[in-house]
């Protein structure tokens, strides 16, 4: 078998009730109304196997499901084959009806083979080598079942996983590739997918792969293999004050956006290669750019240069830089654009479409900035302010989005004004803006990133709390409870629960109060960039 790198298994970080793993945690014993899935997700067509070690009662189910697994939501969504009956089930929230049938029960010591393909959300399902339903994942033919755009339009990720009732009975033992002999239960089997990767009993078909980190892939641009990796696009660096005249030369790339914050208390210096030196924002103010000659005075090859300006530079204060470079790869484009008094498509070079847009006051009158966000609980039906607490507006600020540009609208397009925008497309294994539903619980919501973070912003979108920034920069450890308020010249801080676990692929919380994880179901809007993709996270 050649080297695969990570393979996915059950994540114990992310699941809905008590149940117990074991082995390798490939092994779970079901406990209670108790979904569960895996922890990688499935960007590529994949294969895997499932053995059903025991049952009792009905209502289990295995399949696959979104990344809302703590609880039943209106944006958890669940394909998954009830053994007891053979009944095939799409679930969006408790919603579900059966649409077919795998042709008869599984029973105790049956495997079951899947296969899935994200890109035509097709699903085919075998038991004990026979593929059901005349079955043909290598073709395409005859899926078990197909989804639609519509009922995947919530869903951020996807991932191998299942589901039991409170009166069913259930233990599984998964199969991503890393033992076909299902601990011990059965003979091996000895295949693997067409790169080589996966030890299964039965042989994968033609196109469908190990759920492993040997087969994510990485670009170039974002590779640590190829001396770049995301440190060379986005980092966060700390240094001290000096009052004078400084250069910042730890960085592996010259930034085009600076976001700089004294720790101890003063406003956010936000400034950007667009506007060029000599011009500054306060992000937590809703005000213009001024003219700022001894803020960040240059841009430099290996990070930037400061002047005396106390934002910066106060003598023996210490500071946090956030720093990006501006590129596709990177998927950053920093544009400016002048208000036309009703609505206007502004151009951007992304060659995708964005996921969040940040849109500033350059000249003009106060503007509160405002965020647009591409997820189930924003799009183009709300904005969000930045230099605010407060909740979602329903209010379009953005109308639409295309890999060109994005069309402004309301105040976003006021004529007399000039502005100037942050338009960001997350990117595999370095940036990811998504979505969490609280579950308030102390053993919180899981997020899948698919790389390691070094920063993570968070916001509540349906209440008025804070911005909170995360970085391990100032927090080299678990628990990371150091936290900055983004909309505020405070200091940070630690007070109170708002704890969070930076994980090898996503985070998780570990606090219950409102700040990060209130009411069940409640939304939450994270923006997160990498230190280490997922592939990477055993040598780098």
């Amino acid at each position: 078998m050649a080297s695969s790198g990570n393979i996915a298994t059950l994540n114990p970080l992310h699941k809905m009730s008590t149940g117990t793993f074991s082995n390798g945690n490939l092994k779970y014993v079901l406990s209670g109304d108790d979904g569960y899935v895996a922890t990688m997700s499935m960007t590529k067509k994949s294969y895997c196997e499932v053995r059903l070690d025991a049952t009792s009662g009905n209502g289990g189910a295995i399949g696959f499901r979104s990344g809302q697994c703590n609880a039943y939501y209106t944006d958890t969504v669940t394909f998954q084959v009830n053994y007891s009956n053979g009944d095939i089930y799409p679930y969006k929230g408790t919603s579900g009806s059966s649409v077919g049938n795998i042709g008869g029960v599984i029973s105790a010591g049956d495997i079951v083979m899947m296969a899935y393909d994200p890109a035509t959300y097709k699903w085919w399902v075998g038991v004990n080598g026979t593929w059901r339903s005349s079955g043909n994942p290598a073709t395409g033919a005859n899926p078990m079942y197909t989804g639609s755009a519509t009922m995947f339009e919530d869903m951020n990720d996807i991932f191998w996983g299942g589901w039991k009732s409170s009166s069913a009975g259930m233990t599984i033992t998964f199969n991503f590739g890393q033992d076909s002999t299902f601990g011990g239960q059965e003979t091996a089997g000895g295949n693997a997918d067409e790169n080589g990767f996966g030890d299964f009993i039965y042989a994968p078909p033609t196109g469908f792969l190990c759920n492993s980190s040997g087969n994510i892939n990485t670009s170039d641009d974002m590779d640590p293999a190829q001396d770049t990796g995301p440190t060379k696009h986005f980092d966060v660096v700390t240094y001290t004050g000096n009052g004078g005249t400084q250069s910042i030369t730890s960085l592996g790339f010259q930034p085009d956006w600076t976001l700089i914050k004294n720790r101890s208390t003063g406003d956010w210096c936000n400034q950007n290669s667009s506007l060029g030196v000599g011009k500054s924002q306060k992000w937590n103010d809703g005000g213009g750019v001024s003219s700022d000659t001894d803020a960040v005075t240059s841009f430099n090859s290996d990070g930037f240069s400061l002047g005396a300006d106390s934002k910066v530079n106060t003598s023996s204060a210490n500071y946090v830089a956030y720093c990006w470079k501006k590129s596709a790869e990177a998927g950053l484009d920093i544009v400016t654009y002048s208000g036309g008094g009703g609505s206007q498509a502004v151009s951007h070079s992304l060659g995708a479409t964005p996921d969040c847009i940040f849109i500033m006051l350059n000249t003009g009158s106060a503007l509160d900035s405002i965020m647009y966000f591409n997820s189930a609980h924003m799009g183009t039906s709300y904005g969000i302010f930045p230099t605010l607490a407060n909740a979602r507006q329903n209010s379009t600020y953005v109308s639409a989005t295309t890999s060109s540009n994005f069309t402004v609208t309301s105040s976003a397009d006021t004529s007399g004004r000039t502005y100037f925008a942050y338009v960001l497309k997350s990117i595999e294994g370095f940036s990811k803006f998504g979505e969490y539903l609280a579950n308030a619980n102390t053993d919180g919501p899981f997020a899948y990133l698919g790389f390691r973070p070094r920063l993570i912003i968070i916001k509540a979108l349906e209440s008025g709390q804070t911005w909170f920034f995360f970085d391990t920069a100032r927090s080299t450890h678990n628990v990371i409870d150091l936290y900055l308020y983004g909309q505020r010249d405070l200091a940070e801080s630690t007070a109170g629960t708002i704890d969070i676990d930076f994980l090898s692929n996503g985070f998780k919380i570990r606090s219950s109060g409102s700040d990060l994880n209130s009411s069940s179901g409640q939304a939450y809007a994270y923006l997160a960039w990498a230190s280490v993709p997922f592939k990477y996270n055993q040598t780098f």
